[in-house]
């Protein structure tokens, strides 16, 4: 592997261009609430430099990630004649990491330029554009040209520029528009309001954009398949013409032709798996074209053991011990800051003492299964699910998409299982769909639904009926605490999710004072909590259970309850714990990656809090000191030391606010009484898209839990909302739309259709844009119904 591992540590070579930059100096990241510790080597000349395709690597190529100017203009607007200022590719135009922090709205299109400079290819050569990823539709134009377009916001795609050059300065234009959640296409997390289990976007570029030079015969992909069984490799070399290829794998060389399936020997294989995760190098010429490579030799299957399904990994039983990865950062979104810093989450949950890492509706760049192949992971890989309320055309997208996954990661030996559907989220046509996927690919597992049985705090949410159909696995989500799936014959039986334990860590937290979770602990609980849990999954393992997913390794965002804090830096039960507690059901964990994390005091909250508190007693009064304060009376549960902090650091609070304040009020703010809601009301005006929505959002909570919901103490209530109408009608259109929504959910829930009819009606034309479209599709239903 030495040369290969060279190779993939080569940053771009300029061979036979030049790129032009624009203002090094300009670029400053942008604040925000907390970041990793890898955010501060992130540079203009230091943005993600490796090479970004670690299976069929060139030395010939030229990355263009950098500095591009940028403009965001209506959607139905011509490209710009100039561009607002500068954006560092490829990390989301919302994230901080960009320089800009921007939020890119449903009826705007997002500008990116650069140029460079070409003296010409050579007679028979050809220039390859690549993109990583670009979310979500991607038009390119060169040189004034349209090259070509792109939809899907998780897959990568290139165009062969070479008619589009000319001599000199060669102009790349890239627009981009991404509705997010209010669009027909996958998107995953990410919503333009979010909250709890949903997140940021992450619009235009955030992948690696590069070029290649290759010969006019060349190799366009590789399709690497291992059979352990038959000790050979088969790969197929697809080019756009036909013609002989030869194959050097462990000192044996075959020849082939392109676009056939070739069987390469692998005597004696030394088979991969996470304690052992060898990989053999593989070279691949076609005519002068010379590519390098990478496969593992590995089988997963189902099968009979003491009579019982389950999960084997090279005809062995393998208990797929595993954490659902969501692949967010504070300071990047969707993208890593650094590639040191990808390939640290999966050497952390590797250290944490897991085999399995779900990788949870996301597509990771390349060399985030590079090294999960090379750190030994097996990955659960989760199509993006298509918008939920299903309209028209997200089906055709939803398949494109997952058609494009299949073929993009299929070389990868750590992928093992591939997952359809997650509770219900857009679900459609399983039995079809798993059997498209078997088809296209028979060589991994395929796991149709991953919590079409959802449990919570063991109550199943909603009945399936021809529940797991074609799938190899029957999963069951439970949460909190982990359950058996139900039996089928011939599937294994996994928990595909459980766990999501709550805990805060003061000082290290997207929002402050708040810790989302299924369940709420203090840190010094959290270690009881989860060993109980993992007993319990060896008794389950022991009665079939072949596998589990935990809820998370990571924070994200609002969502704290990960193993580890957002920022990646406080890990909540020490390693060393965790894989003692993890031993129970992965015995051989392998070399165990070297990390580094702080980890979380256990001190009692209270303790640490009546400290702080003696200190306030004495006379301690600084505006730091009180936030600090405030955090630690939340985390020790004091709910009046709160009130009593919040109000006394509110009073000292003059605009105009920083980030940090603004934070505070909102995190502190529950009651219209509260002077942090005046704060927010007048704030409301000077924010615009996402960041407007999201304090808007939570002025009409605070509206509907201290003034609606008195009226409607219970579901059968009978409010008088002439009434509530007098009471909201003071708080502008937060007050209105939150007005509207109850009205519309109660009379909904009590099928009271005279009074239903006109102010869903009513909400819709007012307030439809703001409804996620399978609400929407819901309450529109219901009009239809009941003329």
């Amino acid at each position: 592997m030495k040369a290969l591992k060279l190779l993939l540590l080569a940053t771009a070579l300029l061979f036979f261009w030049a790129v032009d930059g624009y203002g090094q100096t300009e670029y400053k990241m942008k604040p925000v609430a907390i970041q990793t510790r890898w955010a501060k080597e992130v540079s203009p000349s230091n943005a993600l430099k490796e090479y970004p395709r670690p299976q069929l690597v060139r030395s010939s190529w030229v990355n263009l990630n950098g500095l591009w100017e940028y403009a965001i203009t209506a959607k139905d607007a011509a490209q710009p004649s100039s561009f607002t200022g500068s954006i560092l590719v490829p990390y989301p135009i919302e994230s901080a990491l960009s320089g800009v922090k921007k939020v890119l709205l449903p009826e705007q299109n997002l500008w990116y330029r650069r140029s460079f400079s070409s003296s010409g290819l050579k007679s028979g050569e050809k220039m390859i554009l690549h993109f990583g990823a670009v979310d979500y539709q991607a038009t390119v134009f060169l040189n004034g040209k349209k090259v070509g377009e792109h939809e899907g916001g998780y897959t990568e795609f290139s165009f062969d520029v070479t008619s589009f050059l000319i001599a000199g300065s060669n102009e790349i234009v890239v627009k981009v528009y991404d509705p997010s959640g209010n669009g027909v296409g996958p998107h995953g997390k990410q919503v333009l309001n979010p909250a709890n289990i949903y997140y940021t976007p992450s619009s235009g570029i955030w992948q690696t954009v590069w070029t290649e030079i290759v010969p006019a015969v060349s190799v366009s992909d590789l399709v690497i398949t291992p059979d352990i069984d038959k000790s050979v490799v088969n790969v197929t070399v697809r080019s756009s013409v036909s013609g002989s290829v030869s194959l050097l794998v462990d000192g044996i060389t075959v020849s082939g032709k392109s676009n056939t399936v070739i069987p390469v020997p692998v005597k004696n294989a030394k088979l991969w798996s996470p304690a052992s995760p060898y990989l053999y190098d593989l070279t691949v010429k076609m005519g002068s074209d010379v590519v390098k490579s990478y496969f593992g030799m590995r089988k997963i299957s189902v099968g009979k053991v003491a009579g019982v399904d389950r999960i084997l990994l090279n005809n062995k039983p393998y208990y797929n011990l595993g954490t659902l990865d969501q692949g967010f950062w504070p300071d990047g979104l969707y993208t890593a800051p650094t590639d040191e810093a990808l390939a640290f989450d999966i050497k952390a949950i590797k250290a944490m003492g897991f085999n399995t890492i779900r990788k949870h509706i996301k597509v990771e760049p390349a060399r985030w299964y590079y090294w999960a192949d090379k750190l030994g992971m097996l990955v659960w890989q989760d199509m993006v699910n298509p918008n939920q309320g299903l309209p028209s055309g997200s089906k055709e997208a939803f398949e494109k998409g997952s058609a494009e996954i299949l073929s993009q990661l299929h070389n990868a030996p750590s992928i093992v299982t591939w997952v359809l559907f997650n509770e219900k989220w857009g679900q459609y046509d399983q039995e079809r769909l798993t059997s498209w996927i078997k088809s296209v690919d028979p060589s991994r597992l395929v796991n149709g639904h991953s919590g079409e049985y959802l449990y919570v705090n063991d109550k199943l949410r909603s009945p399936s009926p021809n529940a797991y159909v074609n799938s190899d696995m029957t999963d069951v989500h439970s949460y909190p605490d982990p359950m058996m799936s139900i039996t089928m014959a011939g599937k294994a039986r996994v928990c595909g999710e459980f766990g999501g334990i709550g805990v805060f860590i003061p000082e290290h937290q997207w929002l402050t004072g708040s810790a989302w979770g299924y369940i709420q602990e203090k840190p010094a609980g959290l270690l009881s909590k989860y060993k109980i849990m993992n007993q319990h999954l060896k008794l389950l393992e022991s009665d079939g259970l072949s596998g589990s997913i935990y809820t998370q390794p990571f924070d994200v965002e609002g969502e704290q309850n990960g193993l580890m804090t957002y920022d990646r830096e406080v890990v909540k039960i020490p390693f060393a714990s965790l894989r003692s507690i993890h031993s129970m059901l992965n015995p051989d964990m392998g070399k165990i990656p070297e990390v580094s994390a702080v980890d979380a005091d256990l001190t009692e909250p209270g303790l640490i809090y009546s400290k702080l508190l003696d200190e306030y007693i004495k006379g301690k009064r600084g505006a730091d000191f009180i936030r600090k304060l405030t955090m630690y009376a939340a985390q020790a549960g004091d709910k009046s030391g709160v009130a009593m902090l919040a109000s006394e650091y509110l009073k000292g609070l003059s605009a105009p606010y920083s980030a940090d304040d603004l934070a505070f009020v909102q995190n502190n703010t529950t009651k219209v009484s509260d002077a942090g809601f005046a704060i927010l009301q007048a704030h409301l005006a000077s924010l615009s898209g996402t960041e407007q929505r999201t304090l808007y959002v939570k002025l009409m909570n605070i509206i509907y839990g201290d003034v609606i919901a008195p009226f409607v103490p219970t579901p059968q209530a009978k409010p008088d909302w002439n009434a509530v109408w007098e009471k909201v009608k003071g708080y502008g259109a937060p007050g209105e739309e939150m007005f509207l929504r109850a009205k519309v959910i109660h009379t909904m829930n009590q099928q009271d259709w005279e009074n239903f009819k006109p102010v869903a009606i009513s909400y819709l034309e007012k307030y439809g844009a703001n409804v996620r479209e399978n609400e929407k599709a819901a309450i529109q239903k219901n009009i239809d119904e009941h003329e």
